[in-house]
């Protein structure tokens, strides 16, 4: 086999083992939060179904007052790629636990684009596929806020 070979398919193999380990054990604690039980984050279960540009959500996120808790932020984009759940789609997420996520528009991080050409840009999470990408920081996307980790 060469090298190439090799690493492409360790590399594979790395990514879809970490994605299976990392989805699935979640609480559901009956006041609009979940729980992540391995990464021990705690979600905002739903959105508020609004918009909002990169700022905004960054805002939006430390001004909530949800369950008691007011230390709400707006997950990096790692965080918020552990609650996708590639096994479905439209949503690519488990409802059960994620009811009413929206399939488009996707949902912004906190991690900005490291490249110094795309300053003005961020990541987001698509939960219609689970697909991570970015996107001008001006434009209008959902909001799912997380508190816990870094």
């Amino acid at each position: 086999m060469n090298t190439r070979l090799f690493v492409m398919i360790t590399v594979l193999a790395i990514f879809f083992s970490l994605e299976v380990t990392a989805f699935g054990d979640f609480t559901d604690h009956g006041d609009g939060t979940v729980t992540d039980n391995i990464t021990g984050l705690m979600w905002q279960q739903e959105d508020d179904d609004a918009n909002y540009r990169w700022e905004n959500a960054i805002t939006y996120c430390e001004g909530l007052s949800l369950a008691g808790h007011a230390d709400w932020r707006l997950p990096n984009s790692k965080e918020l790629s552990f609650i996708v759940d590639y096994s479905v789609d439209n949503p690519a997420i488990d409802v059960t636990y994620f009811p009413n996520t929206n399939n488009f528009p996707p949902y912004w991080s906190s991690t900005t684009d490291i490249d110094s050409a795309l300053k003005g840009k961020a990541w987001r999470v698509s939960f219609g596929s689970g697909s991570v990408s970015n996107d001008d920081k001006t434009e209008p996307y959902k909001v799912r806020c997380v508190r816990g980790g870094q």
